[in-house]
């Protein structure tokens, strides 16, 4: 097994592939750039773009590690999910050498705080033939299928067990984590320990992660449950594009970003997801008078059919006040389309914690803003707070003010 360890956004000193692994790698991680060593035939530098986690294509065993710590980016990750706040303290994550080992650790070590009380059960809705009556006889079935026959009998009863989709989605993250090649055999004991424990639990795919919903009974579960949901939404045991089918775990911390920006400033400005809305749940906004150009903010207020307030949210670093001018024109067409007075842009990184550009004949007001994700948990969340004075002062300035002017 051959073990290639990246790092997002930094090129790589010359690897060496050969060049189905070279294409391989090009068609799964679409943001990889790969350039030639010059002079060296077989020879490439790497530069991985946003997308963070861990694949394997045959004998190759790809890792690409984020800039961030670790502990951060699943903190980033559960927060965006809406699930709960993963504290940096409760996992030790310095030994793990990459984001999958370490999702394997505080998955095992979650599991084991939530199974400490016992595994959780509940009552599960079952149909089947019996040749005694138990729960409700389903007449229309017997009769469908049975002909006026007294045995076998159509029932649906409800069951008391531990095979419900909580303990589901536990066993399933960790059987897709257990594909991976993973290097510690802390994190292979871990996940074993964690199969052992549902032995009894059915073994299910997700191509939809399901919502947990939890009461006083079950909230020891929330947190096992939440980890699983996140394995379980950015992993694939056979990633296919094409003739490829390789096991990973891929993150892309563009989306992380994004998620976690728009979960935290709901909080922060106590409203729900129909006022606060993301991309994906905005309809009917264009540029243009045809709605032929459609416009998709990352973020926006809504109050009823009216928005007053837009907003992006970019997983990238900007140098002192100076936001790329692709992002300034976004956020210009943003506002011109909703007759807004002005917008927000939301950095992960920055030099300057604040700017603006107020746009010539228009009076449009640009505000640029760098959200610090280092520090401790609740300073991130303190800056999540100040954005949020930011956007409702965005929201005071009245609508046309420059236009009368």
């Amino acid at each position: 097994m051959r073990r290639l360890d990246l790092q997002e956004y930094v090129r790589s000193d010359p690897v060496r592939l050969f060049a189905a692994q070279r294409d391989e790698l090009g068609d799964i991680l679409t943001s990889l750039t790969i350039e030639p060593v010059s002079g060296v035939e077989g020879a490439y530098h790497l530069t991985p773009g946003s997308t963070v986690g861990a694949l394997d294509i045959g004998d190759l065993s790809v890792s690409i590690r984020p800039k961030l710590d670790i502990s951060r980016v699943l903190f980033l990750a559960s927060y965006a999910m809406g699930a709960f706040d993963l504290r940096e303290e409760r996992f030790d994550f310095q030994d793990a050498p990459t984001l999958v080992e370490a999702l394997a650790s505080a998955l095992a070590a979650a599991a084991r705080r939530a199974f400490a009380r016992g595994l959780l059960h509940g009552y599960r809705t079952e149909e089947e033939a019996l040749h005694t009556v138990r729960g409700r006889i389903r007449i229309d079935d017997q009769l469908r299928r049975r002909f006026g026959v007294a045995v076998p009998v159509e029932v649906r009863y409800d069951e008391f067990t531990e095979d419900i989709t909580a303990n589901r989605l536990v066993k399933a993250a960790a059987a897709r984590l257990g594909r991976m090649r993973l290097r510690s055999p802390r994190s292979r004991e871990g996940l074993r320990w964690v199969g052992a424990r549902l032995e009894n639990v059915s073994l299910a795919e997700f191509p939809a992660v399901p919502e947990v919903t939890f009461d006083r009974l079950s909230e020891h579960y929330r947190e096992v449950v939440a980890l699983s949901r996140l394995v379980l939404r950015h992993t694939s045991f056979e990633t296919e594009c094409g003739r490829i089918r390789a096991p990973g775990f891929l993150m892309d911390m563009n989306a992380v970003f994004q998620g976690f920006v728009t979960q935290a400033l709901r909080e922060a400005l106590r409203v729900s997801d129909r006022v606060f809305r993301s991309d994906e749940h905005v309809r009917g906004v264009s540029l243009d008078e045809a709605g032929e150009v459609r416009l998709k903010p990352d973020l926006s207020w809504w109050d009823g059919s009216t928005c007053t307030f837009v907003g992006d949210a970019k997983y990238k670093r900007i140098r002192y006040e100076h936001a790329p001018n692709a992002d300034l024109y976004q956020l210009l067409a943003y506002a011109t389309a909703l007759d807004l007075p002005g917008g927000l842009l939301i950095y992960a990184e920055g030099e300057a914690e604040q700017a603006a550009h107020r746009v010539r004949h228009a009076g449009i007001r640009l505000e640029i803003a760098a959200l610090d994700l280092s520090g401790t948990i609740d300073e991130l969340l303190a800056r999540i707070d100040e954005l949020a004075a930011l956007i409702h002062a965005l929201r005071r300035e009245p609508r046309h003010m420059s236009r009368a002017a």
